[in-house]
């Protein structure tokens, strides 16, 4: 049985410098009826969550401008929006530091 969160389009940040992920990631979200924004580096994703919290975040690890580490430890200086992290890392560490972020 679907509820009415799984009925209403959400609002989801895509934080991807890599143009075909990107494209994939927003054309497959716009499909499932969601309002898609997509920054390409790390210099404005914590201005654009400022101005207009999305319900979730899909954020790449490696960006150019500023790492993804450091803007999840940000935005959860101040926002508790679920965060996914995007990454081709595959070190023990990096899994274990995004966990840590929350």
């Amino acid at each position: 049985m679907l509820n009415n969160d799984e009925l209403n389009p959400a609002d989801i940040l895509v934080v991807e410098d890599e143009p075909k992920l990107a494209a994939l990631l927003r054309n497959y979200l716009q499909a499932a009826g969601h309002r898609v924004t997509c920054l390409d580096n790390g210099l404005t994703v914590v201005r654009a969550v400022r101005a207009a919290e999305p319900q979730l975040i899909l954020l790449d690890i490696m960006l150019p401008g500023r790492d993804g580490l450091d803007i999840c430890r940000e935005l959860r200086s101040f926002s508790e929006v679920p965060i996914m992290l995007i990454t081709a890392r595959v070190e023990e560490v990096d899994r274990l530091l995004g966990l840590d972020l929350g």
